[in-house]
């Protein structure tokens, strides 16, 4: 993410955006509407289609769209989307502009614009921070510059309302006074060109306002569905008969019978909806003719009795709709407008059996998809359709094409959608499910952060200057293995973090180890993704013997001790722990078991002023078991003992002064490797002494073998 102040630019994904004007809840603060102007080379509109409000929702392109407006209980925002491919050549510059009619923007709370990536990603976020008595304001501008989009913060105002930006412009207004957003003139096309210098130029760059630089970005509000669809060119009236948003408006036709037959009904053109049932053994199929009675299209094929599916099919211009119904039962045949199709509504299931016409009018989100196989593993095949492509049946992008049984989830467009199963002759559900958009400048109430796919998300510290306990609950996308990185303020990666490989799908991992205010996560891989904050108290309390599975942070109160670590399920996968002391941050490795099922023995290091936590990590399905071990404990060598030897990792005590002893260490090719690190009073690591076999200075004190074979230390001299 990228926070810009006013007059400040940044290149922008040339793709799908979504752009939130945002401001928080307060009462009394006037209401802000939003509008999009689409400028040519020399600033100006070319016409009354280039202005996008929340009355005039869709640029004719398609490329601009108002999509209504979000609520998340703190905080509401208007919302546009833009589809940056699709804006036309001969516009240079698409301004992101607001207005007051009952106050000014003085008196707007927390007023900022977004920029979103499909995935919920914030991609660019500027605040305005020095509103004053300007009752219409241009926030920002998205610009073509060297082959790719940029924004620019612009945040100019205008005391003069949204009249007299929009004249500014070369849209003529109604009235000097607009109310809820600009009441164009119709049949103006242009202004003649203003004197020069009339065009508004972007602010100049401002520093940002008070030491600590832009206020934090605000959170982005998942949007409403769109206020109003997409019309599709006109269709044929047949006789007079209403157009709708879809499609033509007509009573249903219904026609019953049995056996083979064909029928014709009169219908105004374009696309509807044809519903069959049928009962019966044998064959049942219904063919669209074409104007010599040739099949032209197939929309229902099935053997199955009884049956009931629904297709979708074009009523062609200046002639009938025929059908050839084959069928050896009884059967009905209607014909409906596509406004009957089934709606989709957002985290409810649409469940069903054979083919049928959904419509989805959320914003962008997944559609989750199970289908039990049916007989003899039947394909499952569903499709997406613009409502501009209902009369091109065959341009609808592929989500589903699978045989047997399906438990998979697909990305799904923003609304209006008419989402269609055309083969699905089984038991089949499916789940559309809005991508979330997470607050990132505070903590939320219950310190749960959730969403799908990959995503960069900033969690907020409830408890600044302390540590933190995150539970997480990760779901790869299919067999691939999640990945969880930390990035820096400026970005750039800290390194991976967790992955789904050695840390599991669920579990538990210490977070703001040094106190700190904030962390972004990158999260990659994942078909689903929860995350939850806790206070580190709440991390289960190691005082004896403890046992589990997974990844997860326990608590340890009490002096420096040792720690026995071993495996208790059959499960070869990933299982080591660390110490990790906060607020100082720091980590260290108890022991590794090496995928084995040895027990091994580390040194759990206590910082006297730091709060001691201890992370077994461990992958699905592992099972382990820790427990304290007391110091005296660890094998010792000096005075009469001349030699100690163990396998794996341990901790070998040296009561004798500074000396010289042979370390030997038997693990196939990596034999010559054995690192042994010398311990402080703390048992924190200080120093590697040896890396390698052979002979080495040993000094006194604790000593940390990280052996993965056999070892042995012998005293010399």
């Amino acid at each position: 993410m990228t926070i810009i102040t006013k007059g400040a630019n940044t290149p922008v994904p040339a793709g799908l955006l979504r752009v939130a004007v945002c401001r928080r809840k307060a009462a009394g603060a006037p209401a802000v509407e939003v509008s999009a102007l689409l400028l040519d080379a020399v600033g100006k509109v070319r016409g009354d289609a280039d202005l996008v409000f929340h009355s005039q929702p869709v640029h004719p392109s398609g490329a601009v769209r108002h999509i209504g407006t979000g609520d998340s209980g703190e905080q509401l925002a208007q919302w546009l989307e833009l589809d940056l491919p699709r804006v036309e050549p001969a516009v240079q510059r698409v301004l992101i502009a607001a207005s007051c009619d009952d106050g000014t923007f003085g008196a707007v709370p927390g007023l900022a614009a977004q920029t979103v990536a499909p995935d919920g990603t914030i991609v660019v976020h500027y605040e305005v921070t020095d509103a004053s008595t300007e009752t219409a304001f241009v926030l920002g501008e998205f610009y073509r510059r060297d082959g790719q989009w940029k924004f620019r913060a612009v945040g100019q105002g205008y005391d003069t309302g949204l009249a007299g930006l929009a004249t500014d412009f070369g849209i003529v207004v109604a009235e000097p006074r607009v109310s809820r957003g600009p009441v164009v003139n119709p049949g103006v096309t242009k202004v003649a060109e203003p004197p020069a210098g009339a065009i508004p130029a972007p602010a100049a760059a401002a520093a940002p306002t008070g030491p600590a630089g832009p206020a934090a970005p605000t959170a982005p509000i998942t949007p409403a569905a769109p206020t109003a669809p997409i019309t599709p060119a006109a269709q044929g009236s047949g006789g007079g008969r209403a157009l709708g948003p879809f499609g033509p408006e007509f009573r249903p036709w219904s026609r019953s019978g049995r056996g083979n037959r064909e029928i014709a009904a009169r219908l105004p053109a374009g696309p509807v909806i044809v519903e069959a049932e049928h009962e019966g053994e044998g064959l049942f199929g219904i063919d669209v003719l074409d104007a010599d009675k040739q099949p032209d299209r197939l929309v229902h094929n099935t053997v199955r009795s009884p049956y009931r599916g629904r297709s979708l099919a074009v009523a062609p211009e200046g002639r009938r709709l025929r059908l050839r119904v084959e069928a050896q039962g009884a059967w009905k045949v209607t014909v409906l407008p596509v406004s009957a199709a089934r709606p989709i509504a957002p985290g409810e299931t649409v469940s069903g059996s054979g083919p049928e016409v959904l419509r989805w009018d959320g914003p962008a989100g997944d559609l989750q998809g199970r289908f039990d196989g049916g007989r003899n593993a039947q394909l499952f095949c569903v499709d997406a359709l613009d409502p501009g492509h209902l009369t091109a049946l065959h341009e609808g992008r592929l989500l589903f094409n699978e045989m047997g049984r399906v438990d998979k989830t697909v990305p799904l467009s923003r609304g209006p959608v008419f989402v269609t199963v055309k083969d699905g002759e089984g038991a089949w559900r499916l789940k559309a499910l809005p991508i979330p958009v997470l607050t990132t400048t505070a903590a939320p109430a219950d310190g749960v952060y959730q969403g799908r796919r990959d995503a960069v998300v900033t969690l907020v510290n409830p408890w600044p200057g302390r540590p933190a306990l995150l539970e997480y609950d990760i779901r790869g996308a299919g067999r691939q293995a999640h990945t969880v990185t930390q990035l820096d303020e400026y970005g750039d990666s800290d390194g991976e973090w967790m992955n789904g490989t050695r840390h599991g799908r669920r579990g538990s991992h210490l977070l703001f180890a040094r106190g700190q205010e904030r962390c972004t996560l990158e999260i990659r891989g994942t078909s689903k993704w929860r995350l939850r904050v806790r206070p580190v108290e709440e991390a289960p309390l190691l005082k004896g013997p403890v046992e589990g599975t997974g990844s997860t942070l326990l608590r340890y109160q009490g002096p420096p001790t040792l720690l026995r670590l071993f495996r208790t399920t059959e499960e070869a996968g990933y299982l080591v722990a660390h110490a990790m002391n906060p607020p100082r941050g720091q980590s260290a490795l108890v022991a590794d078991t090496d995928t084995r099922r040895r027990p091994v023995v580390g040194p759990v290091w206590v910082d006297p002023e730091g709060l001691c936590c201890v992370r077994v990590q461990a992958g699905d399905g592992v099972g382990w078991r820790v427990e304290p071990v007391p110091l005296d404990e660890a094998p010792v060598i000096g005075g009469r003992v001349r030699r100690v030897a163990g396998k794996g990792f341990g901790v070998v005590r040296h009561t004798g002064p500074e000396t010289e002893m042979l370390v030997t260490h038997d693990y196939g090719p990596l034999s010559n490797l054995i690192p042994l690190i010398e311990l402080d009073e703390n048992l924190f690591p200080v120093r590697r002494v040896a890396r390698s076999l052979g002979h080495h200075r040993i000094p006194a004190g604790f000593l940390q073998v990280r052996g993965l074979g056999e070892w042995e230390l012998e005293r010399r001299g």
